[in-house]
């Protein structure tokens, strides 16, 4: 029986219907919310649609490795958010982001990536994309000549988070991508601090966005999963192959997960915003504190392209204190209410030590580069009570005073 639901979705709705609507065709059971098909394999009507689903010429559902309508539900909805045409789903972040460079490339070619990136990824292009034949050159995020020298002619990804983690320092998405276009690259960004509901990067020229929905797509630190967006042509052959056969698939519980988390994306990251301006510019007069990251407060940067390139200014922010990791621990130690996780993305706050957790497996000369002081606290800024959070952070810098 068809339904209301079973239908396409257009540019014509707007976000936070699109959040909500998009991605769902309903069964003939009837159900309102969204139904987990928690199942292995699939029935055939015959031998012969068998053959014909798994050599390609019929549609359909084979094996929920890489066909599963639940994980479909997710992934033509964070397609839509996005403005894209296809979506991947993979098991992690991390899963996502090695999806598309194993997808993408080949031995012989050659990765630029900023330096301001998560210490596993760093890790996976050293370690094990080097081991394939395929090394990186680390650039800095803000620095377009940088990039344009960095660029070889076996160069095919450019790769960025935006704003980056944990010092959020902001790049010119569009400025890259022309540069990326007129070599012949890819220009890849990591969209998990800001999401769709503050940034669409395919809109200002990017090829592919990556996702950890493990943070703010869950939004409450239940599953793990990651996503790859972009147009069909990049997707549907060589990165889809490698979720196809290497097994990086999100299962269909964390994908129903996450589809109840897209549909109250755009209000939790309006509040996580609001939250963050405002610690941000409460530690900016703290006395113990050096230096605070955050593109929403005026000394940032890169303020005024946050200001343009996003519609707000997100839900991380880190600051440095005086005295270095010990007075950081401190900070750290003193806290109760704030929890002590390398987690980011949840509705409750988190702080955590990047030095020696996120960025502990970073060479100290690259982590150094990235910005990443041994004084630097990362937090996670939740919607708990503003001044609750105040308070939490309070008890610890007021030790160092």
């Amino acid at each position: 029986m068809a339904s209301n639901d079973d239908r396409a979705f257009d540019d014509s709705l707007n976000f936070d219907t699109l959040a909500v609507r998009a991605g769902y065709h309903r069964t003939n059971e009837g159900e309102h919310s969204e139904a987990i098909f928690a199942t292995s394999s699939y029935v055939y009507e015959s031998a012969a649609q068998a053959a014909a689903r798994f050599s390609g010429e019929e549609p359909g559902n084979i094996y929920s490795r890489f066909t599963n309508p639940t994980v479909r539900a997710f992934e033509e909805r964070l397609a839509a958010l996005e403005g894209g045409e296809r979506c991947i789903a993979t098991a992690s972040g991390m899963g996502a982001i090695l999806a598309a460079c194993m997808g993408s490339l080949k031995a012989g070619d050659h990765i630029v990536s900023s330096r301001a990136i998560f210490g596993s990824t760093v890790v996976l292009f050293n370690n094990i994309m080097q081991r394939f034949g395929v090394p990186t050159s680390f650039v800095p995020l803000t620095d377009l000549d940088a990039w344009a020298e960095a660029i070889r002619p076996e160069t095919r990804l450019l790769f960025l988070e935006t704003p980056s983690n944990p010092v959020t320092e902001v790049a010119d998405i569009a400025a890259l991508a022309e540069l990326a276009h007129a070599h012949d690259c890819l220009l890849v960004v990591d969209n998990a601090f800001c999401t769709p509901a503050l940034q669409r990067p395919l809109a200002l020229g990017a090829d592919l966005v990556i996702h950890s929905a493990t943070k703010y797509i869950d939004g409450q630190g239940r599953c793990i999963g990651g996503a790859v967006v972009g147009s069909a042509a990049l997707l549907d052959g060589d990165v889809h192959g490698m979720v196809r056969t290497g097994g990086v698939s999100m299962s269909p519980f964390n994908a129903w997960v996450f589809l109840k988390g897209l549909e109250t994306l755009r209000l939790r990251m309006e509040a996580h915003c609001r939250n963050a301006q405002q610690l941000a510019e409460w530690l900016d007069r703290q006395p113990m504190v050096s230096r605070v990251n955050y593109p929403g407060l005026p000394s940032h940067p890169q303020h005024a392209l946050a200001a343009r390139q996003q519609s707000d200014f997100g839900g991380v922010l880190s600051f440095v204190v005086k005295g270095g990791q010990a007075a950081a621990w401190q900070v750290i130690d003193a806290t109760r209410l704030l929890s002590i996780t390398a987690n980011l993305g949840d509705t409750k706050s988190t702080i955590t030590h990047p030095a020696t957790t996120t960025h502990g497996r970073v060479d100290p000369v690259e982590r150094a580069a990235a910005g990443i002081d041994d004084g630097l606290i990362r937090v996670s800024v939740g919607l708990e009570d503003i001044a609750d959070i105040q308070a939490d952070l309070e008890r610890g810098l007021h030790r160092l005073s």
